[in-house]
């Protein structure tokens, strides 16, 4: 889910990032055998974000050996609770699995526990790996409209029962345990151990998993993968011996920095007054009680 919103008081200052991210042939253009500017630059992209892949495949007993971090139970469900305050505005993340709206963001509906979209393909996903366990299920007879609509905004053959027919699948267990799955296949389990990969405690790692939730595992310009490479590319990360403060600090500059140009007056309160202010409190470990504001909204976790 992209929550769009105005910027309700100041924020804090970013550092301005200077490093060159995607290199292109400077005469492409006039070279017909030359890739173009916009296909060298997907391949960068998907470079991102084959690189991350390979890295979490070659590194189980790297993995193995690490302490839970963020997949322990009580941090996991803090975590939860983090995003919910910025996607959802409220702690109780359980009561949004009907959650379901088109918050006017060009993503089309955005629904449940994360913000599937019908317009960013993770809908999609979800309702065709749902309908594959549980052919008879309510959303199924919407497959070949959220296939048309895939990748854009629009509510053709969506409207007027969808909006419905999510909500009634939401109250089954089934379609909750589907949410769940989904959320872990596709955003947390990757964020967490590409995050451990690179070195990073608790608090690295739920900054990491909120930003996949947050710009997607896509390979777009704002993708996470892409934004984690040009923090790379900023600063080492821990286990290339860099200060992990530091990497953080850049990769939160990065990633603001791409929400505001991506929509100017973006709301970005879900790291300047939450995610940046654990980490200068230098909360590494994200222990509780967690203090933090969202949207100007105050949240506590004792």
């Amino acid at each position: 889910m992209r929550r769009i919103g105005v910027l309700l008081f100041a924020t804090v200052p970013v550092a301005v990032t200077a490093a060159v991210y995607f290199l292109v042939p400077t005469d492409s253009a006039e070279s017909p055998g030359e890739p173009t500017v916009a296909t060298a630059q997907q391949a960068s992209r998907q470079d991102a974000k084959s690189r991350a892949e390979q890295e979490r495949s070659a590194d189980d007993k790297l993995i193995a050996s690490l302490p839970p971090g963020l997949a322990a139970p009580a941090k996991k469900e803090l975590a939860q609770q983090l995003v919910s305050s910025a996607e959802n505005s409220t702690l109780d993340w359980r009561d949004t699995f009907e959650y379901i709206e088109d918050i006017d963001d060009g993503q089309g509906y955005t629904a449940g526990i994360i913000g599937f979209c019908t317009g960013t393909h993770d809908l999609l996903t979800l309702v065709e790996r749902y309908t594959a366990d549980h052919p008879d299920n309510g959303l199924a007879k919407y497959l070949p409209a959220l296939r048309a609509v895939d990748g854009t905004d629009s509510h053709e053959g969506l409207d007027p029962g969808f909006t419905a027919a999510w909500k009634a699948e939401a109250e089954q267990p089934a379609f909750q345990e589907a949410q769940l799955a989904e959320r872990d296949r596709a955003y947390f389990d990757p964020a967490v151990r590409l995050a451990k990969l690179d070195g990073l405690g608790t608090l690295g790692q739920f900054i990491y998993y909120d930003a996949m939730v947050f710009h997607g595992p896509g390979i777009d310009d704002d993708g996470f993968y892409v934004l984690r490479e040009r923090a790379l590319r900023e600063a080492d990360s821990p286990s290339q011996g860099g200060s992990e403060k530091a990497y953080l600090d850049i990769f939160l500059d990065i990633r603001r920095k791409a929400m505001r140009e991506k929509r100017p007056g973006t709301d970005t309160t879900r790291i300047d007054t939450a995610q940046r202010q654990f980490l200068y409190d230098g909360n590494l470990r994200l222990r509780t009680p967690l203090e933090w504001r969202v949207y100007g909204e105050p949240y506590r976790i004792p």
